[in-house]
């Protein structure tokens, strides 16, 4: 369940790509994929606009096959009460021209795949499957952006020990200026500075 919200989460950079030249990508790993959008993004000088960005993540529905009523029920509460939240972050100048952050996690992600990725003319659309000792999942992304917003839908489906299916919405708007602290947080978390 962890790695399910973790891997939704870390999306929401990847959407936020700016428009430009398409990427297309099949049965591709993660480090790929991160590959093909760095390089689109290095070649056409395309990038985020670099500043405070604010996300709000809505959980939209949740199932849980063969669980009793109750145990659905407060399962959906607490992970209605963790999907539904608004964050905001930092993007610095040097993470909006190279677009990586903790989506191309190459370590976390090493058993996870593409069976499509493409990406442009303001639209993203993605189905990645993940395998782990306790089950597989498959996740389809689609959503829209621009260089000051984006907007994600996620349809997750996990297979295995308990199965669930999640479906989650995101929409982000660049909001301002970076405060000093907050740049030089994201640069330290990022390691692309010091």
């Amino acid at each position: 369940m962890k790695r399910a919200a973790f891997l939704i989460s870390c999306l929401i950079p990847l959407a936020a790509c700016s428009k430009g030249p398409e990427v297309h990508e099949r049965n591709a790993s993660v480090e790929q994929v991160a590959n093909a959008v760095s390089a689109s993004v290095a070649r056409n000088d395309l990038y985020l606009k670099a500043g405070e960005w604010k996300v709000d993540a809505t959980l939209e529905e949740m199932t849980i096959p063969g669980l009793p009523p109750e145990a659905q029920s407060q399962m959906k509460q607490a992970m209605s009460e963790r999907g539904n939240s608004s964050y905001q972050y930092c993007l610095t100048a040097e993470q909006a021209k190279k677009p990586a952050g903790k989506f191309f996690n190459r370590q976390a992600d090493k058993n996870c795949r593409y069976d499509h990725f493409s990406m442009g003319g303001g639209k993203i659309d993605a189905v990645m499957r993940c395998a782990a000792p306790a089950g597989s999942m498959s996740m389809t992304i689609d959503g829209t952006y621009s260089p000051e917003s984006y907007s994600t839908h996620v349809a997750m489906n996990m297979e295995g020990g308990q199965k669930m299916t999640m479906k989650m919405r995101s929409e982000a708007h660049r909001i301002g200026e970076c405060t000093p602290e907050d740049a030089a947080r994201a640069e330290a978390d990022s390691g692309t500075k010091g």
